[in-house]
């Protein structure tokens, strides 16, 4: 039932989901990352904000492009007895696997404002900072409100199964 109530069950149910954890995502992995990587400033944050929306069509393009692959994967790992949040975890982590994977270094080349090889170069000494900060940040935040979301959108539709008091009073 909790997979019913709390994840998209149509195309467009998916877009809401997929962007609201997107704009999450995206509006606080990329700004952390880079504060690491260069220093905790305002000005800092502030050049971030400049390439978000670069790195946001990134995200949706690697989401589309990894969401089947990440299911293969997470099938693998998980059995069909297991618990919704075993599910849920071992999925957040294939999907933060893969785009962690490609993000490391073509996030680096968005935020840099040029393609180098440096973040191919340092790509391990990168990868696994932003792999646990992608991965808190998706299984912490950004899905636990799309699931949110989600429950409320579809309790909302949900027709109620009992008669309402004064329908009884009518009849």
């Amino acid at each position: 039932m909790k997979f019913y109530m709390n994840l998209p069950r149509n195309k467009k149910e998916f877009a809401l989901f997929m962007g609201i954890v997107s704009v999450l995502s995206v509006n606080i992995i990329a700004p952390l990352i880079t504060c690491f990587e260069i220093g905790f400033s305002f000005a800092v944050w502030a050049n971030t904000l400049r390439v978000l929306p670069f790195i946001w069509l990134c995200v949706i393009a690697l989401v589309l492009l990894t969401h089947k692959p990440a299911d293969m994967l997470a099938h693998k790992i998980v059995h069909k007895d297991d618990s919704f949040n075993s599910v849920i975890t071992i999925n957040i982590l294939c999907n933060v696997f893969l785009m962690s994977i490609v993000l490391t270094v073509v996030g680096s080349w968005i935020g840099m404002r040029e393609i180098t090889v440096e973040p191919i170069i340092f790509f391990f000494h990168k990868w696994f900072r932003n792999f646990a900060l992608a991965f808190a940040v998706e299984a912490l935040i950004a899905q636990p409100i799309a699931r949110f979301v989600m429950l409320k959108l579809h309790q909302s539709q949900e027709i109620p199964t009992e008669p309402l008091e004064f329908a009884e009073e009518i009849v």
